[in-house]
């Protein structure tokens, strides 16, 4: 039975585990550029055992980034950047996966502790945003107006997507996810609450998903064929007007007839009007995953409170998700597949991270827990026994009746 950390094998790379680090949008690119701080802080989770490390949604034009402080992939000067990330998180023994995207009417936006707010496209940090049809996302948030594409241009966001996987492979990434979800281009495509368009991206589900299978195909024809190629997909809106989870089960049969190798599970994010999303459940989107791996034939992915080591690791062991995704827990915790471990009782919890550290961690002397690691519960109640066993009796001497203890250098 596979569990939390066997490997897992797609296509011809093997994850040593089964544990992502979601991307994650960290607003601290310059120019699209990684630099010294992804390098740190993506090379602390591949050190910290995760299996499969994603920088944040790279972005395949300039204008396809949330703000002009996110990273992409759509100059070559910015291949450096991602080299040195890629070849960190392989030194410490983790594959690096890119997830590309456009964040489409989301785009041109504040990072979120500044309000969320849409920059209007006449400002330095602003742009002309661009979707399916010209519906905007929704008042007062992004209540700017949507350019529509054109068929044009749409065709020219393929090639981008193509150029940017090309770049991808060569920076050495040996994971390509497309991100069709949480709002973005992709996802707005394919959902009628963004998408009204008359021509042959509109209308029919076919329709719908026909700039994704376009993108995806752009993509498959320039991907090296011996790594992975996979989705995240936005499968359900919340809402009676949007996608609904039936259509994408569908189209990720289509998307496997592509060349789709897995698909990552999440929400549609196309409105703030949702209908009782089940974004505080455990292990939200697990079963739904399950229904896609069995239905389709695909491996799956999915991510959203499966933070509790328990929960992750029930999700891979009934079958129904083949790779679980982190985003916060592993901001918190860079050695979260570690703690897990050890939560899990795993025999090597330390064998997850670098020879030389793990030398020093398997080989402490002195006093356990100053090693600087939480005790497990099962160690804190062994420990607590152990101190109660061997706690001596109180050294006291009789005066009549009443005990009175005695004193460090006192005679009897």
């Amino acid at each position: 039975m596979s569990h939390l950390f066997s490997e897992f094998t797609l296509k011809g790379v093997t994850l040593r585990n089964r544990i992502g680090m979601s991307p994650m949008t960290m607003y601290r690119s310059t120019d699209g550029r990684l630099d010294d701080y992804h390098l740190m802080y993506l090379g602390a989770r591949a050190a910290g055992g995760f299996g499969l490390v994603f920088p944040e949604q790279i972005a395949i034009v300039p204008e396809g980034r949330t703000s002009v402080h996110c990273a992409g992939i759509y100059d070559d000067a910015q291949v450096e950047g991602h080299a040195r990330v890629t070849s960190m998180i392989k030194k410490m023994g983790g594959v690096a996966g890119i997830q590309l995207g456009h964040t489409g009417r989301n785009g041109s936006e504040e990072p979120p502790w500044a309000g969320w707010g849409q920059i209007a496209p006449d400002q330095p940090t602003g742009w002309q945003v661009v979707g399916p049809s010209n519906i905007p996302y929704g008042a007062p948030k992004r209540p700017y107006p949507v350019h529509p594409m054109t068929v044009d241009e749409i065709k020219a966001v393929h090639q981008s997507y193509a150029d940017a996987a090309v770049r991808a492979a060569e920076a050495g990434y040996e994971w390509l996810e497309m991100h069709f979800a949480h709002g973005y281009l992709g996802s707005s495509f394919f959902s009628p609450l963004a998408n009204q368009r008359h021509d042959e991206y509109g209308g029919s589900l076919e329709n719908r998903a026909r700039f994704l299978l376009e993108a995806l195909d752009a993509v498959r024809a320039v991907w090296p064929e011996h790594l992975p190629l996979t989705m995240r997909l936005g499968s359900d809106d919340f809402h009676p007007q949007g996608t609904q989870f039936e259509e994408s089960v569908t189209a990720i049969g289509w998307m496997k007839d592509h060349g789709l190798d897995l698909a990552d599970v999440s929400f549609g994010g196309n409105t703030d009007d949702m209908v009782d999303p089940f974004w505080n459940d455990v292990s939200a989107w697990v079963a739904k995953a399950g229904r896609i791996k069995r239905e389709v034939g695909i491996p799956v992915a999915t991510s959203w409170n499966l933070g509790v080591p328990q929960n992750a690791d029930a999700a891979v062991r009934s079958g129904d998700v083949d790779v679980v995704l982190l985003g916060r827990p592993a901001l918190p915790n860079p050695h979260w597949p570690v703690w897990a471990a050890r939560e899990l009782d795993h025999p090597s919890p330390f064998g997850l991270v670098p020879s030389d550290w793990a030398w020093w961690l398997e080989n402490f002397r002195g006093h356990g827990p100053s090693i600087g690691w939480p005790a497990t519960d099962a160690e804190t109640e062994v420990a607590a026994f152990e101190a109660d066993l061997s706690e001596p009796e109180p050294n006291v001497v009789a005066a009549g009746d009443v005990p009175v203890p005695m004193t460090e250098g006192a005679s009897r």
